[in-house]
């Protein structure tokens, strides 16, 4: 791996996830001057000497510092068990993170593998669609009032003032998810009229095509459109198709993707899928990208023919 210390920090724009941000966390603090930039364009995303790259870029080469897992053949644990960008991320630079964060030598490993378990794991499981309800229970460290204790100042601290700063920090906190939490709730109020104006349009299509990304799938159950399989929305300067899960738990699919699209990018997906303009296609099979609107319907098309012939 390249010793040169980064520019940038790049990581793909939209939505933002877990996995990218916690890796940032890291990241961050090892390289305090480089720039976070969020970017999906080619020329951000291709590995150079000034950046290091993470959960985009469709390939895993810590010689040239990307790490992505999305695409085919993306890296799984010992175990078997997949890695998200944060896993990836922590195998790379934790033992460093760790060691600029004051750890002493002798524990580092310990501390590493101990993280690596309760806490990295189950975030690249549930990043990955990956998590059995078994596994779920390794969350439960994760819950926010658990995430918001662990605040508290460590029994050794002498600063007599040390549980009223960490009160104060933790109440910032605590607030920003809290009202980040209501305000996610009066916008899926707004997203529900939205999506049902989008179902009535569709008819009987199988295809659900939204202004914009937003939540769909109470809407689309509480319509009682059982027939639509996918939806397709703009993105950015691209657009997206997504499959619509059963339940509200879990990840199982009403259709998936095809499996000769799954990690696969551009020319690639372009060639098997035989749509121009087709971009990236999870491996997991539940969400794709395209470069035009007609592209990704198109994508949308084969995919719905694909799952009706398998039915």
């Amino acid at each position: 791996m390249t010793d040169t210390i980064p520019d940038y920090l790049v990581t793909h724009s939209g939505g933002f996830h877990a996995d990218e941000l916690l890796s940032s966390v890291v990241l961050t603090r090892l390289f305090p001057n480089a720039r976070i930039m969020r970017s999906r364009d080619r020329e951000w995303i291709t590995a150079g000497p000034d950046r290091i790259i993470y959960d985009v870029g469709g390939a895993y080469d810590p010689a040239v510092r990307i790490f992505d897992h999305h695409q085919r053949g993306a890296p799984v644990r010992d175990s078997g068990e997949p890695y998200s960008s944060f896993g990836l991320i922590w195998k790379h630079y934790g033992r460093d993170y760790l060691s600029a964060w004051g750890i002493p030598d002798t524990q580092i490993a310990k501390v590493h593998e101990a993280f690596d378990s309760s806490f990295v794991l189950p975030v690249d499981l549930m990043d990955n669609g990956a998590m059995s309800s078994t596994e779920a229970g390794r969350l439960a460290p994760l819950t926010l009032p658990v995430m918001l204790e662990t605040l508290k100042p460590a029994f050794d601290n002498p600063d007599p003032e040390a549980e009223t700063a960490a009160f104060h920090s933790a109440l910032a906190i605590a607030r920003s998810f809290l009202e980040a939490n209501i305000a996610g709730h009066a916008a899926e109020l707004r997203a529900a009229e939205m999506v049902m104006a989008a179902i009535a349009k569709a008819g009987e299509s199988r295809i659900l095509e939204l202004p914009m990304g937003m939540p769909f799938r109470s809407a689309v159950v509480s319509a009682g459109a059982d027939h639509l399989l996918f939806v397709v929305h703009p993105r950015g300067k691209d657009w997206c198709l997504t499959g619509i899960r059963r339940f509200e738990e879990g990840f199982d699919l009403r259709a998936d993707l095809p499996a000769a699209w799954a990690g696969l990018t551009d020319a690639d997906l372009e060639r098997a899928s035989g749509v121009e303009g087709a971009s990236f296609c999870h491996k997991g099979r539940f969400i794709a990208a395209a470069r035009t609107r007609e592209a990704a319907l198109a994508m949308a098309s084969i995919a719905v023919e694909e799952a009706l012939a398998g039915q």
